[in-house]
């Protein structure tokens, strides 16, 4: 009779653990029962039921806090890469709820840098913007975007609580190119404090400048909490074999 083999118990654990969140059981940010607990309920050591929880931890399954427990992670939403997407819709697409922030909406003068970048003297005037998009209350993407008064003259009077800069910009001004670069990094504080993380957890950074009629129309600066969120895209090749991204 061939002899039947079972799993490791650290992975009947895991499996136990997966089972209870992919059901609806165990939902986002609930804290799961104790390491002694479940080392009870499979009669196991402690040790056996931490590894468990250490590789759950590290597969983004769980998160454990010092001194309150162990707690369901919130499962990442992703952005499109190469797509322009309207923040608003992808989190809604998930079941959320989202919430825009105004933290600037103004007029300034571009400094020479950023007028050398988008094509204006230095000094010239310039639409800046700085918003900061939740799900609920939970802070996804602080959105800092620079805009060319020429392409949309009434950004400002917008109310970007009800509609985002996203979808009000490509409703009046189609984009004609795009060029998106990606980045982890370590955000400055005022950024850390706006998406509510600390100092050691870096963000992704995706930086967009669009062109509209052959002219910058926008640079933006966008950031998401690396704990929070990814960033992916489907690339197809042209009929040349090579990829255009533009």
């Amino acid at each position: 009779m061939q002899k039947k083999h079972t799993q490791p118990l650290y992975l009947q654990i895991k499996q136990h653990i997966l089972d209870k969140i992919n059901c609806g059981q165990w939902q986002s940010d609930m804290k799961i029962p104790s390491e002694a607990d479940l080392g009870s309920l499979f009669g196991v050591s402690r040790m056996t039921v931490n590894r468990a929880l250490r590789e759950l931890t590290s597969e983004n399954r769980l998160i454990r806090k010092r001194g309150s427990g162990t707690f369901v992670a919130r499962v990442k939403p992703q952005s499109a890469l190469l797509e322009i997407t309207s923040i608003a819709d992808e989190i809604k697409a998930r079941g959320g709820t989202h919430r825009c922030q105004v933290i600037l909406l103004t007029e300034e003068k571009a400094k020479p840098s950023l007028a050398s970048e988008i094509g204006l003297t230095p000094y010239a005037p310039v639409f800046h913007s700085i918003m900061l998009h939740k799900d609920k209350d939970v802070p996804i993407q602080l959105a800092d975007r620079y805009i060319i008064p020429s392409i949309a003259p009434d950004y400002l009077q917008q109310d970007f609580t009800r509609i985002t800069p996203n979808e009000y910009l490509l409703s009046i001004a189609p984009i004609s190119h795009v060029q998106h670069v990606v980045e982890a990094l370590i955000p400055d504080a005022w950024i850390r404090e706006l998406l509510d993380i600390n100092e050691a957890e870096p963000c992704l950074a995706l930086h967009r400048t669009t062109w509209v009629n052959g002219a910058i129309a926008t640079k933006s600066n966008f950031y998401y909490p690396g704990s929070r969120h990814s960033l992916g895209g489907v690339y197809t090749p042209s009929s040349t074999g090579s990829i255009q991204v533009f």
